[in-house]
């Protein structure tokens, strides 16, 4: 699924339509509920996203999808308000990644050590950190709804926030399963099986790193989003 998500190349911005828009669109959303997904699908979804929004900036700048209407700047107002929640989302989920790389450098140290007491507060603070974020993906979830307007840009923008939406929620709930499950989780196998203790700790290593990888992702997402609030605004003042 990975490899098939690096294949897919947008055309060039100046020539990209909302069909086109929609489609990848579609694919991301194909690939955030496939049963195979990820970290690592997830970590290019992020940056398939942020190029997603870069595009569709890119046609706010196209004559034929100016917003004119009073009825359309109204709703573009309320995506613009929107917006803010994203930004808050990718916050969030950036704090989770950086509690996540902390998470597993304590526990390779208990690893070592053969005593898990010193990682329990951490996972227990990740797991408040977690249980804010799921009321603020639910609370974002109620405000997701289709939008009803002959304008490409707001149809485009309430798919994309759904999707962005739906991906950050999903990348929160594969990193919840490695963490938090008790019987599943690499946290529990990693103490259950000390003689195993080097090869768990290589496993911790490389999710630490995919964890980096995720963190980037949502850095990336998240400017991308702020360019797109800004283009968005001036768009509204002009």
């Amino acid at each position: 699924m990975a490899s098939h998500l690096r294949s897919i190349s947008l055309p060039s911005r100046l020539h990209s339509s909302e069909a086109v828009v929609q489609q990848e669109l579609c694919i991301l959303e194909a690939v955030i509920s496939s049963p195979s997904t990820c970290i690592v699908t997830m970590c290019e979804s992020l940056r398939r996203l942020g190029d997603i929004y870069s595009n569709v900036e890119e046609m706010t700048h196209l004559p034929s999808n100016q917003v004119c209407s009073s009825q359309q700047r109204k709703m573009l107002d309320a995506e613009i308000e929107s917006s803010l929640e994203l930004l808050d989302l990718c916050n969030t989920m950036q704090e989770i990644f950086v509690e996540l790389k902390a998470i597993i450098q304590d526990l390779q140290v208990a690893l070592r050590k053969g005593d898990d007491a010193t990682v329990q507060a951490k996972i227990q603070s990740y797991s408040r950190l977690v249980k804010k974020a799921k009321q603020s993906f639910k609370k974002a979830c109620k405000k997701v709804t289709p939008a009803s307007t002959d304008c490409a840009i707001i149809r485009l923008l309430t798919k994309a926030r759904e999707i962005t939406i739906s991906l950050l929620e999903s990348t929160l709930q594969l990193l919840s399963k490695q963490i938090e499950m008790p019987k599943q989780s690499l946290v529990s196998k990693a103490f259950s099986k000390r003689k195993a203790a080097v090869c768990e700790e290589d496993q911790l290593q490389v999710l630490e790193s995919s964890i980096g990888d995720l963190e980037s992702g949502a850095g990336h997402l998240f400017r991308i989003l702020v360019q797109s609030r800004v283009s968005l605004l001036n768009i509204l003042s002009s």
